[in-house]
């Protein structure tokens, strides 16, 4: 059903719901069924034969995650129900944390398989603290073996935990297999079963409270997110918390408690599917899309002129992890990016920062761009998101961010949980002990793997995911989640062996390539260009090796037996973007352009990095 344009929705049933979840426990598979079943699409539409319809964003779908808070919305039985998709990592938690405000229930999916897990505990600690009504859905319910009494049974305990209010131990629960948009009140004794999403939207209605709505009193509303394009400019979105928005209303915006200036609203939009609907006015208690307010910011009111009266601004949590980031001054610079310079990067960041309410900005002595986020796969995204629109830039080591309390040096502590194969956990717990992890428990998953639960800094945690891929052979599963800061530990020893790095420019060749892979692994394939500082692999030995990969083999008249046997190489290794970042040691810096990620020295002269060495130890 489409509610026409102009339509009031003072008519319909409203509700606002969140889906909220751990990372890959099949939330946005569940919305893809809602949107389906409840005929938002036409039957001819490309979306109805689509998976993840929610996660438009490439890089969501390449990694199979959530990164952006997204609105929908479905009509049922008369009730609009505005939809809420949030990321279920925990790098992502701003997200979050700034849209769970515009509900007044959530639904808590969790994995029958894995139970509660990190994320699981801040996402339902942020709804709880809020005062959201929660629906419990133990998704994935055919899974072979798992254990779906032991997820309940972990599901109360986090609630009993969690709780600030006794009316919040007592929640529903819903069984499903979202993969095929099945759910169920009981738990079915046949998952194969025909069944659909009813239960879930019934569940819904009854349980989820409508928004409290005064039409009469002076408009409201907290701007809880942003979006843009080109022919409307800036939307401030969020949800109207009292009076009716209409095109062509004077009215202020709020900052910080005090009107920042005067506006008027050009024009207001809902949400239908995945489509925006221009009306007539929006009403207290819907989710709406006002344009027109050009100097709109994440957490400002927009009020109505003659009342300007500011709502609580949301509260996002501390970044724990900052990187440094600058114009790129390799050789190379410039030759495959469409925006190289200082102020070209600078005013991308600044654009960020106004949709990106965990990310902070700060800008060193020296013109680095220092970039403050929730973790390394934050900032790798949004880093991976200037490369792929076109910016060249380079970056140096992810460093923790440390804070004084009292006189004290503090630095962030986490909670690690690591899902393996059983056969590698003495692997695992060795490195993580090198790296001052402690453990805390471990039990036996009913597949037979290990679960084990480390407290960790964060120090500790730079470069052990790939570190730990490397040991299992890819089975490993890391999830994390921020605790609280504590005093600054003992130094981690260097966890890196040092590196092969080119000694001259030019095109890497067969013959010097064999060389270096008699050195260690190498990082480039024979014809890639190289300069002098870049680092092409990584040395089998603890010290720097500088290396000649553009070296030729001589031509001379003598032949022996072996001479003309053609070299075979091993084939290079290629390097993520999150992995390159994890690479880094602090003398080193990663250059980041469309075509390429180049690993470096700061200082690329032979000569001069040693002199500078020699400086260092002296000091």
């Amino acid at each position: 059903m489409h509610t026409p344009l102009g339509a009031c929705l003072s008519a319909m049933k409203l509700r606002n719901v969140a889906i909220i979840a751990h990372v890959d426990h099949g939330k946005t598979t569940l919305i893809d069924g809602m949107l389906k079943q409840s005929r938002t699409f036409r039957e001819n539409e490309a979306a109805m034969s689509q998976t993840l319809i929610m996660d438009s964003n490439d890089q969501e779908r390449e990694r199979g995650i959530t990164i952006l808070a997204k609105n929908t919305a479905i009509t049922y039985k008369d009730t609009k129900i505005n939809i809420i998709d949030t990321p279920g990592h925990a790098d992502f938690c701003g997200e979050v944390e700034r849209t769970l405000n515009m509900a007044d229930g959530a639904i808590l999916v969790i994995d029958a398989q894995e139970g509660p897990m990190p994320q699981t505990r801040f996402v339902l600690k942020k709804a709880l603290e809020i005062g959201l009504r929660l629906i419990v859905v133990i998704n994935k319910v055919d899974r072979p073996r798992a254990p779906i009494d032991e997820a309940i049974k972990r599901t109360d305990d986090l609630f009993l935990d969690l709780a600030t209010d006794a009316s919040q131990l007592s929640f529903p629960i819903y069984f499903a297999v979202g993969r095929d948009g099945k759910t169920w009140e009981k738990l079915p004794l046949d998952p194969a079963a025909p069944g659909d999403l009813t239960p879930i939207f019934e569940a819904i209605l009854e349980h989820v409270p409508p928004p409290e709505a005064n039409l009469d009193e002076p408009f409201q509303m907290l701007i809880s997110s942003l979006d843009w394009d080109s022919f409307q400019g800036k939307y401030a979105i969020g949800r109207i918390k009292r009076g009716i928005g209409r095109p062509g209303q004077q009215v202020a915006l709020l900052r910080n408690g005090i009107v920042h200036e005067t506006a008027r609203i050009d024009k207001v939009y809902v949400s239908q599917g995945l489509k925006r609907l221009e009306v007539l006015q929006g009403e207290a208690g819907d989710i709406v899309a006002i344009t027109g307010i050009k100097n709109a910011g994440i957490g400002d009111t927009i009020a109505d002129i003659t009342v300007p009266e500011p709502l609580p601004t949301i509260e996002v949590g501390e970044p724990t992890l900052k990187i440094a980031a600058s114009a790129n001054t390799s050789p190379f610079a410039g030759r495959e990016g469409q925006f190289v310079t200082s102020s070209q990067i600078f005013s991308r960041i600044n654009r960020e920062l106004e949709t990106n309410i965990s990310l902070r900005l700060e800008i060193a002595d020296n013109g680095e761009f220092i970039l403050s986020g929730r973790g390394e796969l934050h900032l790798g995204v949004f880093i991976e998101t200037m490369r792929r629109e076109g910016f060249e830039l380079q970056v140096g080591k992810p460093q923790v961010i440390t804070k004084t309390i009292d006189g004290i040096t503090m630095e962030p502590v986490e909670e690690l949980t690591v899902d393996i194969d059983s056969q590698y956990t003495g692997p695992v717990t060795s490195e993580i002990g090198r790296r001052k992890g402690v453990l805390l428990s471990r039990t036996i998953n009913a597949d037979g793997s290990a679960r084990m639960v480390f407290r960790i800094t964060t120090r500790g945690l730079l470069g052990l995911r790939s570190e730990l891929l490397t040991l299992s052979r890819g089975t490993s599963v890391l999830n994390s989640v921020f605790l609280r800061h504590e005093s600054i530990g003992t130094s981690i020893p260097k966890l890196r062996n040092g590196v092969l790095v080119a000694s001259e420019t030019g095109k890497a060749l067969t013959y010097g390539l064999n060389i270096a892979q008699g050195r260690g692994i190498t990082f480039v394939a024979p014809q890639t260009e190289v300069y002098e500082g870049m680092i092409v692999g990584l040395n089998s030995k603890q010290n720097d090796i500088v290396i000649n990969v553009t070296k030729e083999k001589k031509q001379t008249n003598i032949r022996s037996s072996t001479s003309d046997i053609a070299v075979i190489l091993t084939p290079p290794t290629v390097l993520s973007l999150e992995q390159s970042l994890d690479f880094l040691e602090d003398d080193e810096l990663l250059e980041v352009t469309p075509a390429n990620l180049r690993l470096r020295k700061r200082i690329l002269n032979a000569a001069a990095r040693a002199r500078a060495n020699n400086r260092h130890l002296a000091v």
